[in-house]
């Protein structure tokens, strides 16, 4: 079956677009506010012009005449604040009457003069102390910390910085510096210090002896390695001191008498104690103490290590060793579930629990906060100033002439009202004190 056309052309109608509601006006109940008090300072305004005319429609008497003046006072008194009030928004009646539509004509220098109040007057430095004392900056930084939604965005965004900082080391003007620097700062005598402080900690935690045993085994496995080439060694010295007879005589023996007491003397030195361990202990123990107290040991500590990171090979090796771990922690920073977010996510966990039990990592907090921002508050304060300026002088004066007037426009509305009241009680008052005199006078 045909389809009958929609149109003489036989074109079919496009559907109505849908219908999109408006965006509510979020001044709806101060607009309405505006409106009700505006209509009531009109409408007393009104009001006192009806009395006037009918004081002027009545027959006069002292009572109609204190109507008319009355009224008449109340009328100019509400049209004069009506005028002042308009003329700060707009042209009364459209007319460019000079001096009116002030706000909107001076938006600039009233932004300006805003923005310098607030910043001056509103974030003072005192006012800013009292309230960030009274801020419980490490409560809300521990809570921050301890909700795993807050440090797990956190860490990721920590650990994606982490290949910018790696790029800005590895740049080329960085290495040269840390070449230069580097070899300063451990050839110093803080290095032997923090030398000592190191191997100080592997000492009471017996690391030491670890190494020790460790050099002890190697050693050994040497000597058992090349044990028959010692032997040969020590009988060709036995041959030469005292002589072709006497070495063959006894060299062998004297050889296998030496090697069996260097292994058994060996064999001796056991992982739980032997004097040579504690003399390896003592002496160790000794030359830390030296590092701790004695510039100049610390000094030649520095100046040995300064040599030895001088090196070309070393350099060489440390970069080489630098590369390889960029590359692996870059790689690992790139994924959600890697180790260093892990570890960045951890790193602040431990920080809220510190802040949750230590009450002066608390106070340095609070320190650093109040710090931070008193030395920033002037930079602030200025780019407030300008901020608030320079919104304002963005603004449309359609746009800045609404927004005040919606404002402030109850408390104008008001100043209408009262305006209108004080002429009419002030006509009242002018006409009873003039007929008070004439009555007087003819009497």
């Amino acid at each position: 079956m045909q389809q009958k056309p929609d149109s003489p052309a036989g074109l079919r109608r496009a559907p109505p677009a849908p219908y999109v509601s408006p965006m509510p006006d979020p001044d709806f109940l101060l607009r309405r506010q505006l409106f009700r008090y505006r209509a009531f300072a009109t409408g007393l305004l009104a009001l006192m012009a009806a009395l006037a005319i009918l004081g002027y429609a009545l027959p006069l008497t002292p009572w109609t005449g204190l109507l008319r003046d009355s009224a008449k006072a109340g009328f100019i008194g509400g049209v004069a604040d009506w005028f002042a009030v308009t003329a700060l928004f707009r042209h009364p009646l459209g007319l460019p009457i000079p001096h009116t539509a002030i706000l909107p004509a001076q938006k600039e220098r009233l932004g300006a003069a805003l923005g310098r109040f607030i910043a001056n007057h509103v974030f003072t430095e005192s006012d800013v102390r009292k309230f960030l004392g009274n801020l419980d900056s490490p409560g809300i930084l521990r809570r921050f910390l301890a909700d795993p939604a807050s440090t797990e965005p956190a860490a990721q965004a920590l650990a994606a910085m982490l290949p910018k900082l790696l790029a800005s080391i590895e740049d080329g003007r960085a290495r040269r510096l840390l070449a230069r620097l580097l070899p300063r700062l451990i050839g110093g005598r803080a290095a032997g210090v923090v030398v000592a402080r190191a191997l100080a900690g592997l000492v009471e935690g017996g690391r030491h002896q670890e190494v020790f045993s460790f050099i002890l085994n190697q050693l050994k496995q040497t000597l058992q390695a090349r044990e028959e080439v010692l032997r040969e060694a020590i009988k060709d010295r036995v041959k030469e001191q005292g002589g072709r007879l006497v070495g063959w005589a006894i060299g062998a023996t004297v050889a296998r008498r030496v090697m069996t007491a260097v292994n058994a003397e060996l064999e001796r030195i056991s992982p739980d104690s032997s004097e040579m361990r504690d003399a390896f202990d003592e002496w160790v123990r000794r030359e830390i103490e030296k590092l701790e107290t004695d510039p100049a040991r610390a000094a030649e500590l520095g100046r040995a290590m300064q040599g030895v990171l001088a090196h070309d090979t070393v350099k060489a090796w440390a970069w080489d060793v630098w590369s390889r771990l960029r590359h692996a922690l870059e790689q690992d920073a790139t994924k959600p579930q890697g180790r260093t977010v892990a570890v960045i996510e951890g790193a602040l966990a431990s920080l809220g629990d510190v802040l949750a039990t230590d009450d002066s990592a608390r106070a340095r907090v609070n320190t650093a906060v109040q710090t931070a921002v008193t030395k920033i508050l002037p930079a602030a304060q200025s780019e407030l100033a300008n901020f608030i300026a320079k919104v304002i002088s963005n603004w449309d004066a359609a746009t800045i002439t609404d927004k005040l007037e919606l404002r402030v426009g109850k408390d104008l509305q008001y100043i209408r009202v009262n305006g209108t009241l004080v002429g009419f009680l002030l006509g009242a008052a002018i006409y009873g004190t003039l007929l008070l005199v004439k009555q007087r006078g003819m009497g």
